[in-house]
């Protein structure tokens, strides 16, 4: 018999970014003035994102043991939800605007996050068909810029 806890093992990871002790990542996102830094832990990063995974094995650890990443051009906003489905597997889009949703979808991608953005154009695609067939010329535009958005491609 196999008893699963699933929901309580990703409520106890989500935990940890709220957990000041044992960080060794610091992710510095956004420009200045409006940079916000988020803690995080290597080997979740690691083993949760190719992105991070070959980001991490180029930084060099600080007198602290702690690497430090910076990313200008990504909202926080966006962040924040990626780095919630990084550590807990759960993306919650009910509470985030059409536009906010398709933009993640290309920055799941560039963390190579490909189950959460092939999740985000299904729900795209069959939760807001008015809002892409609205938005069409963007839409087309800034699918064919990433190969691998097949679905909106079509």
């Amino acid at each position: 018999m196999k008893l699963k806890h699933l929901e309580k093992l990703s409520s106890n990871y989500l935990e940890l970014l709220n957990d000041d002790e044992d960080f060794n990542v610091i992710i510095n996102v956004g420009d200045s003035p409006y940079i916000k830094s988020f803690q995080a832990h290597s080997a979740i990063l690691r083993y949760r994102s190719l992105y991070f995974h070959d980001k991490l094995a180029n930084v060099i650890k600080d007198n602290n043991d702690t690497k430090t990443i910076n990313l200008k051009n990504i909202l926080t906003e966006h962040f924040e939800v990626i780095l919630k489905y990084i550590y807990g597997g759960v993306c919650l889009l009910e509470d985030f605007e059409t536009s906010f949703i398709f933009e993640l979808t290309f920055v799941a991608h560039e963390f190579l996050l490909d189950e959460l953005a092939k999740n985000l154009e299904t729900y795209l695609i069959e939760s807001k068909p008015s809002w892409l067939r609205l938005h069409f010329s963007c839409v087309y535009q800034k699918s064919f810029q990433n190969a691998k958005l097949h679905v909106f491609q079509k």
